[in-house]
């Protein structure tokens, strides 16, 4: 990197520190953790998408589609079932929850069933949360090694020092539109990529004649599920609907998102725009990474910079090698942004789990000025957590990152369909809901420690169903007998559905025929 380009990282990350001063005010819990609710919806929905699409994607999801074995733009199949998952949430989950006026997205569960389960499930968040943000931090560790030649605590102090300290003063807000920044600079840094990378070997012409064949498969409907991790079409429909549903709705770094928003009808424009603006950024990263990939994999003196079993480095690799000075430090910021992103997003809402769940043990509630004093210092204590595991994460992630994954496969489903079934039940009992609880994550755990051969995705439906059946079933043996009077808010309409039903077989549609119409250019 160049002088220039130090001087692009450096003044980036002094903005990220301005705009944390500008947001220092807060006056309560809502304004701190929720932004007031005075929080646009292009702001939301940028802010929402920067948090899933994190420097994990920018980097891994080109790398997967460009160089790993057995990989290939098979990446988009992750994203078919998002626009059904986000009818589920807007038939009644996210607007209840909305309505419901709540912090933590966890509370709705003490007040409909008992504090236990919300305690059980705050506790997972918290737990999985800190890991999986840990293990990301590492990972871009190794990419800022590659590309700023600094060692690798000296970039997960970077990361993580900046982050700590505009996310703790300003709040929800600085959150929101640091990410809706750094969301700009990811899908302009991937476009850059594709550009560079396309003029690098010699256009759209030269790229399609040297592409392997195998990597335009972006579908696979003759596989159901049950053979592994081969990415079959219905596992990572029913899966995904689930795994989505769940995370966008009950997973409190993304449904804190939601509870921002200004109205029932601002949250329905941020989640519609989600579900149709996260195909086509995806589509752009596995762009990127295919026509990237083919170039490296055509060029000996590229492969050899790529340490063996680690494609990851192919992005870095590609940056250093191809593009201009001053674009290296608008690509590298790009990276920190997207860490940043995750990173925020994870400690404004694992203090906001802990202050309003965990806190809640203690017997008298503090003042505001009292409250934000332990919500700063709850995000401080979580940064620090997480930028410590962050440290060590070499010695784990090898395995922790796919146990990760197979962990939220695991709640996913059971989570959600306690959501649902306090949403749209009121005859199910605290005790079913519970039991069933633990059967649906105890039926999922099962098929991990007995090796079972179904895809994990399918746990997310698995544990779903197991749920609901039991909670259902139980409540018949333990009724209900406490009656709540909680809101159930609907917030779609069957004409929006309908739309985003037929822009979800588009997109099966779409993938399904890419190989074709690549070829058919060849």
């Amino acid at each position: 990197m160049s002088t220039l380009d130090y001087i692009i990282v450096g003044l980036y990350l002094t903005g990220l520190l301005i705009l944390g001063l500008a947001f220092r005010q807060q006056k309560d819990k809502k304004d701190y953790f929720l932004g007031g609710r005075t929080l646009a919806w292009p702001a939301l929905t940028l802010s929402v998408m920067a948090t899933q699409l994190s420097a994990i994607s920018f980097i891994s999801a080109p790398a997967f589609v460009g160089l790993r074995e057995g990989g290939g733009l098979i990446w988009l199949s992750y994203e078919l079932a998002l626009p059904v998952a986000v009818i589920v949430m807007l038939w009644r989950l996210l607007p209840t929850l909305h309505a419901a006026g709540v912090v933590s997205v966890y509370d709705y569960l003490e007040q409909r069933f008992s504090r236990s389960t919300r305690l059980l499930i705050s506790a997972v968040f918290q737990i999985s949360r800190s890991f999986a943000t840990a293990i990301m931090i590492y990972a871009i560790s190794l990419i800022l090694q590659g590309t700023m030649g600094i060692a690798q605590w000296h970039s997960i102090a970077i990361i993580g020092v900046i982050t700590l300290i505009y996310s703790a003063m300003g709040g929800m807000k600085a959150v929101v539109y640091g990410d809706a920044i750094q969301m700009i600079l990811i899908v302009a840094g991937a476009a850059v990529c594709l550009w560079a990378g396309l003029d690098a070997i010699g256009g759209w012409q030269q790229m399609l004649s040297q592409v392997d064949g195998n990597r335009l498969l972006a579908t696979n409907p003759t596989s159901f599920g049950t053979s592994g991790n081969d990415f079959g079409l219905l596992p990572m429909l029913f899966g995904g609907l689930i795994l989505y549903a769940s995370y966008y709705g009950c997973d409190q770094s993304e449904a804190q998102r939601s509870l921002s928003s200004r109205s029932v009808s601002d949250l329905r424009k941020m989640m519609m725009a989600v579900a149709f603006l996260r195909f086509p950024i995806t589509l752009l990263y596995c762009g990127a990474g295919l026509v990237i990939g083919t170039l490296f994999l055509n060029t000996p003196s590229l492969m050899q910079q790529v340490p063996q079993g680690e494609p990851d480095w192919m992005m870095p690799v590609f940056i250093i090698e191809y593009l201009p000075s001053g674009v290296v430090g608008i690509l590298v910021v790009a990276i920190l942004a997207a860490a940043m992103s995750s990173l925020s997003s994870a400690i404004n809402s694992l203090a906001a789990v802990t202050v309003e769940d965990i806190g809640r043990w203690r017997q008298r509630r503090p003042d505001n000025a009292q409250y934000l004093k332990h919500a700063r210092l709850a995000g401080i204590g979580w940064g620090i957590v997480t930028l410590m595991l962050s440290l060590y994460a070499g010695d784990i992630a090898p395995t922790v990152i796919e146990a990760i994954n197979k962990i939220g496969s695991v709640f996913y489903g059971p989570v959600l369909a306690i959501f649902l079934l306090g949403i749209h039940s009121s005859s199910v009992s605290p005790r079913a809901a519970n039991t069933g609880l633990a059967l649906g994550v105890a039926v999922n755990v099962g098929l991990w420690l007995f090796d079972s051969p179904l895809f994990w995705f399918w746990w997310n439906a698995i544990g779903f169903a197991v749920t609901v059946c039991f909670g259902w079933i139980l409540s018949l043996v333990w009724p209900n007998d406490v009656t709540r009077t909680l809101i159930s808010v609907r917030g779609i309409s069957l004409y929006r559905a309908g739309v985003l039903l037929c822009w979800s077989v588009l997109l099966i549609l779409f993938c399904t025929w890419i190989p074709e119409w690549i070829l058919a250019l060849r």
